[in-house]
């Protein structure tokens, strides 16, 4: 097993490769990981502390490695940023209180994305330059 690294405190990149895990079925399957990513989002709902979310996003990394998932909760690869968009683009951010660095394309024509972590729509709007 690899080890797990070191998360940093909880930031919007963790809330964010924790929605769009939760937007994952097949991710989910794995044994253990659906019960560690629902605490978390949980916790993170519930506005927890960031030592208690640090606590329970280790706890999900090492669900999802011990699952045979090598990138963890916490890498690149999760879709935290979108590379390569332009700020003309329309784009869905998240909508919560606890923001997370989650952006999806937006289409005009569809419903914005789900926002797995807080549970509603993810908001509509124009990718800025802080973005």
């Amino acid at each position: 097993m690899t080890a797990s690294p070191d998360l940093p405190r909880p930031d919007h990149r963790a809330a964010a490769a924790l929605c769009v895990l939760l937007g994952s079925p097949e991710d989910l399957r794995r044994p253990g990981v659906r019960e560690a990513a629902e605490r978390a989002r949980d916790l993170l709902r519930s506005g927890a502390d960031a030592d208690e979310l640090a606590t329970c996003y280790r706890a999900l990394d090492t669900a999802l490695r011990q699952a045979g998932d090598a990138r963890g909760l916490d890498s690149e690869s999760r879709g935290g940023t979108a590379p390569g968009i332009t700020p003309h683009i329309k784009v869905a951010v998240c909508p919560g209180s606890t923001r997370c660095t989650r952006i999806e394309r937006a289409r005009d024509l569809l419903p914005a994305p789900h926002c797995a972590v807080n549970g509603t729509r993810m908001r509509k709007g124009r990718l800025g330059s802080a973005q």
